[in-house]
């Protein structure tokens, strides 16, 4: 099918993958792997005109009445003899003024009584005859291996180079909740040892500062683990803020709400509930403005900290991005008038998840290791 240059090439992508011409090429590739008794073509020619070598095309169409015109390409020429788009040209009197069903006929009757046309078919008895044991026997596939190695690897091809740009809002708050709520399956073990734990006190081997000390740093290691090994997958992959400041703010951010849960699943049993109710008033799933002031916004809001975490990830996430923005004037950045064509990272997450700007990011990290020293 003269697609050996196209071996390496990528079927899609734009400027940097295959042609228009060599896609269609490779489906009928593909359909003849399986030998089908019957290949339906959509349109792949109309009649055949001439079939043979390109050097002896002039002369078999010169000899027929139509030669091809000094300083013209053949080709050109060619399609333009037995294409019935250049009816119109024919009416007006820029070609051979021979209808072109009447140059049909004319040029399949002589390349039928030609010597181009029995030399073609001599090649195609041999050539049946050469295959015509493969062309019978029963259709064979590749074996279920070689099926599920092609298709993995053409998946991992596929995810690298279309990563998935998932709403950045929606993943932050998704990679922040499922890793601190993981913290729950640790609590019966942590029950046990709290049975051994009052037990021991009560003998006075040890008091609860250092029970609490000693737990928190041997949970210092693997907490690292858990946060970087599925915060970097979360992070790259996405393809979120590219640089190491960035990563380092965001896996820090993952580690001290796990530090925090943690130390709060020492504090209270229902840890779970709580992070349930904290993540309601983070802003995402309602704005800020609109939740109840009673309560839900003062001042559990402020003391939920899910919300500085969810803020330093936004903050870390939308440092030097630019939005094209195609919204009307009618639309407002908060009170600042009408939105400009080009949207800042920070106006935009600001606008949409009421991020708190004007606070640091560090102080939002600073928060969240306040609160696991308090608890």
């Amino acid at each position: 099918m003269g697609q050996q240059d196209a071996m390496n090439t990528r079927v899609g992508g734009g400027n940097n993958g295959l042609s228009g011409g060599e896609k269609r090429r490779l489906s009928i590739c593909i359909e003849i792997l399986t030998r089908p008794k019957l290949l339906f073509l959509d349109e792949p020619t109309s009649k055949t005109v001439y079939f043979g070598t390109f050097s002896a095309a002039n002369e078999f169409f010169a000899s027929n009445g139509f030669p091809c015109p000094t300083l013209q390409n053949p080709s050109d020429h060619f399609l333009k003899t037995i294409n019935k788009d250049f009816d119109k040209d024919i009416k007006e009197g820029f070609v051979n003024e021979i209808p072109t069903e009447e140059v049909f006929s004319i040029l399949v009757n002589s390349y039928k009584s030609s010597d181009i046309f029995q030399h073609a078919q001599t090649e195609i008895a041999q050539i049946c005859k050469q295959h015509s044991r493969a062309v019978e026997k029963e259709k064979r596939h590749v074996t279920f291996f070689t099926q599920c190695h092609v298709l993995t690897r053409r998946s991992f091809i596929s995810i690298g180079f279309n990563p998935r740009r998932p709403a950045r809002g929606a993943l932050l708050l998704f990679v922040t909740a499922i890793l601190t709520f993981m913290t729950v399956g640790g609590f019966p073990s942590f029950v046990e040892e709290m049975k051994v734990f009052e037990r021991e006190r009560l003998n006075g081997h040890y008091g609860i500062i250092a029970f609490v000390l000693a737990n928190t740093i041997s949970a210092i290691p693997f907490l690292i683990v858990i946060s970087l090994i599925p915060g970097t997958i979360c992070y790259y992959i996405p393809g979120l803020q590219k640089g190491f400041q960035h990563f380092f703010f965001s896996i820090s951010t993952l580690f001290a709400s796990m530090m925090l849960i943690e130390s709060l699943m020492m504090v209270v049993a229902i840890g779970a509930g709580i992070q349930g109710i904290m993540m309601l008033v983070v802003g995402f799933f309602r704005s800020p403005a609109d939740l109840p002031k009673p309560m839900l916004k003062y001042p559990l809001r402020h003391i939920a900290f899910h919300k500085y975490a969810y803020q330093r990830l936004l903050k870390n996430e939308s440092e030097g991005l630019r939005f094209e923005n195609y919204h009307n004037n009618n639309n407002n950045v908060g009170s600042g008038g009408a939105r400009p064509m080009i949207l800042t990272g920070e106006d935009a997450f600001k606008d949409i998840w009421h991020v708190e700007m004007a606070t640091p990011k560090w102080v939002d990290l600073g928060v969240l290791f306040a609160m696991v020293v308090f608890l």
